[in-house]
């Protein structure tokens, strides 16, 4: 079992690709290939970590209907796009959904947000939500899809990006 990391993948947003200046036609193409990189990345019995706004206005059996396309044990920490409640993301098919940060390996601090960090405090922050821009200081990884390629990270290349 592998674990991976994902970020702001905004299915549905049609505004997120002139916002970001994402390189799709539309939201449709936007999420074949999101869904394309995600399978060819996870495997079933692999944990991914979605870090906030994972769908914008969807109704919740197409939600469903897309969860369902994508491999993987799926844990989604809410962002300010997430708009179902915790109850129906369960339902949906997350096996954890958090509206707060949660701690992975005990120092890996995982947020829709990036959370504050100064350079005596002994974590690491792995986000989302700035998209294209990054954090100032070495104790922060962005895993927005426009900083990873829009595909889901894997753990130890977090861990090594960490180190450098």
């Amino acid at each position: 079992m592998k674990r991976f990391f994902i970020s702001d993948t905004h299915f549905n947003d049609e505004d997120i690709i002139k916002y970001e200046n994402r390189p799709f036609i539309d939201a449709e193409n936007m999420e074949i290939v999101l869904v394309h990189n995600w399978n060819k990345t996870v495997r079933e019995r692999d944990q991914i970590f979605v870090l906030g706004d994972f769908v914008r206005g969807l109704p919740v059996h197409k939600i469903k209907e897309l969860l369902a396309k994508l491999k993987g044990r799926k844990y989604l920490i809410i962002g300010n796009h997430d708009n179902q409640t915790i109850s129906d993301y369960l339902r949906l098919g997350f096996e954890l959904v958090s509206k707060y940060p949660i701690i992975v390996d005990d120092f890996y601090i995982c947020s829709h947000a990036p959370i504050y960090l100064n350079d005596h405090m002994p974590y690491a922050n792995i986000h989302g939500h700035i998209h294209s821009k990054q954090m100032v200081g070495g104790n922060y990884f962005n895993a927005s899809v426009e900083q990873i390629n829009y595909t889901p990270i894997n753990f130890d290349e977090i861990k090594k990006a960490l180190r450098k």
